[in-house]
């Protein structure tokens, strides 16, 4: 047998497994019921290792056998994540604790999910590569403070796919303890970009202002500590959270504040095209050469593809050096996308689609399951 019988053999035996596959998730959903309605957990271990005793026994071979426990083993887990899915809806990763606007944002994109909290951009990214989330909603950029460039780098180093991008309006309150008194206040918690963007009126009423990890956090730090010169500045929702009292209603500096959250999984989904506001997320790197960027720029260009945004990020590994991000407007999947990213990966060493979008999604209305 040649290398091209054993493909198509091979592929003939995957097209099986596919169906054996679907087949086994659809059996394993009725388990899932079961387990729900008696009220039994979806981890059964000694279940796991009876299966495993009795179906590697099949393996003749010594040493395939140790592949094929492994195999069973990954085929179990995939099969514990799909009954978590089924029995708790889709999980979803954010950065930050309860009443943070991250969390905010993910809960109002999927109303029927399961928040999980994760204490960094990247173990929230992370805790979707290794599948213990289905998604991650993680903000890419603030109207007041400009990209958040830790997820960006994420984007450039990672695998998952952007399927969404949301728009959040964040506003402010300031939030004290029940018997506080907007007179009675003389220092103010919260994020540093929280902060900065409540400045004006920070000043206005001489407080003192305290860095604290995020917003919902600081409501929780006001609320434990008790003080009624203490107040918090954070979101309505943490002040529901933590039993806190709205003092005053949106102090923000600015009334446009509004972040963009994107949703990230394992694999690329809908592509919507221009008609509908679709867009596509591109990174690149161009040749360290005179013109390289005006290049890149000149390609995209030249195929009638205009850049809704345009950044550049420093590579962490080779200093001095930058990756570049854009939105572009429109499909990379039409005839004129193919040729476009054709010729762009032509003059430039690298090349990545991330994902896609529909313009001006607002998470105040809700989002869809992906």
């Amino acid at each position: 047998m040649d290398i091209k019988e054993a493909r198509e053999q091979i592929h003939r035996i995957d097209t099986e497994m596919a169906e054996l596959f679907v087949r086994r998730m659809d059996t394993v959903r009725e388990i899932a019921a079961y387990k729900q309605k008696h009220g039994l957990p979806v981890e059964d271990r000694k279940q796991e290792a009876r299966v495993i005793e009795a179906h590697s026994s099949r393996v003749s071979d010594e040493t395939m056998r140790s592949f094929y426990i492994q195999f069973l083993q990954n085929t179990m887990d995939v099969s514990k994540r799909w009954q978590h899915r089924l029995m708790n809806g889709i999980q979803v990763a954010y950065c930050g604790v309860e009443g943070a606007f991250a969390c905010i944002a993910a809960k109002r994109i999927f109303p029927d999910g399961t928040t999980v909290s994760f204490p960094s951009f990247e173990k929230a990214y992370e805790s979707v590569v290794c599948g213990e989330c289905d998604i991650a909603v993680l903000p890419i950029e603030n109207s007041f403070a400009g990209e958040v460039g830790q997820v960006m780098d994420l984007m450039f180093s990672g695998n998952l796919y952007v399927n969404g991008v949301y728009d959040l309006s964040v506003t402010h309150d300031l939030l004290g303890v029940p018997r506080a008194h907007v007179e009675d206040i003389q220092k103010v918690i919260s994020h540093p970009q929280a902060l900065a963007q409540c400045g004006k009126y920070i000043r206005e009423h001489g407080y003192d202002a305290v860095n604290a990890e995020n917003t919902a956090i600081a409501a929780q730090k006001v609320a434990e500590k008790g003080d009624v010169h203490t107040a918090a500045i954070a979101s309505r929702e943490s002040a529901e959270l933590y039993g806190l009292r709205v003092l005053d209603h949106d102090i923000n500096d600015s009334r446009s504040n509004t972040t963009r959250f994107a949703v990230f999984s394992r694999a690329g989904s809908y592509v919507p095209d221009k008609k509908e506001g679709g867009a596509f997320m591109l990174l690149f790197t161009v040749n360290d050469e005179s013109g390289g960027l005006a290049k890149a720029v000149n390609i995209i260009s030249a195929y009638g593809f205009n850049m809704r945004v345009l950044r550049s990020r420093p590579m962490k590994e080779l200093p001095w050096h930058y990756y570049f991000y854009a939105e572009i407007e429109g499909s990379d999947t039409s005839e004129n996308g193919r040729r476009m990213l054709s010729a762009l990966e032509g003059a430039c060493p690298m090349v990545k689609v991330i994902g896609h979008y529909k313009a001006a999604v607002n998470a105040q209305q809700g989002g869809e399951s992906i």
